[in-house]
């Protein structure tokens, strides 16, 4: 078990302290433990970050990057298959800050028969979150990306059709994320690490 797995298996988690702790790790380290995280763990860390570290697309995408220019988060989800992914953002050439493209990066096997799941993120109505969109597709991605492709098409129509994913900060580089989909929660959960 890691170290992280072990503070948030007790009844009083201070999610400031797990904060710090991810923050002092170096970033294979950090990215070891966000992405060791179950399903049942990512749900309590989820629930734990309400509130505990305000989001920006900063976070997401730093002020200093530049434009089209990916970002890439790594992800576990709490799926029982396929949980292993990453989330890839830029800030687009077109647009001013304050909205991120991006979309779903897994096999090519998961790409070719589901699909990117392209989406837009920008800040949450409710204060200090996140929102990655799949609503309204961005109109395009990088040269190197997969094709831009409606959520509705291929087996998309059941994984990103209709969801938003709200993203809860827990340390500099680490977010953790719950879906929705029609404005309903789901029982799905995932934790993201900013490499570098």
């Amino acid at each position: 078990m890691h170290q992280l797995q072990e503070m948030l298996s007790g009844p009083h988690v201070n999610g400031s302290v797990v904060g710090a702790y991810l923050d002092e790790l170096p970033p294979d380290q950090r990215r070891l433990e966000a992405l060791s995280l179950t399903g049942e763990e990512q749900s309590k860390l989820f629930h734990l970050a309400k509130g505990l570290r305000p989001m920006t697309i900063d976070d997401l995408v730093p002020a200093e990057v530049g434009v089209d220019q990916e970002v890439v988060h790594h992800g576990r989800n709490s799926l029982p298959a396929f949980s292993a992914f990453a989330k890839v953002f830029m800030q687009p050439s077109e647009i001013s800050r304050g909205e991120l493209w991006g979309y779903n990066r897994t096999t090519d096997l998961v790409t070719k028969t589901v699909g990117p799941g392209y989406f837009r993120a920008y800040q949450h109505h409710e204060p200090g979150e996140l929102l990655v969109d799949y609503l309204v597709e961005p109109p395009r991605g990088l040269s190197h990306w997969p094709d831009v492709i409606p959520n509705g098409e291929r087996l998309s129509r059941f994984v990103y059709y209709g969801t938003q994913d709200i993203l809860r900060g827990v340390s500099r580089h680490v977010s953790i994320g719950r879906a929705t989909r029609e404005g309903k929660d789901l029982p799905n959960y995932f934790v993201l690490c900013r490499e570098g």
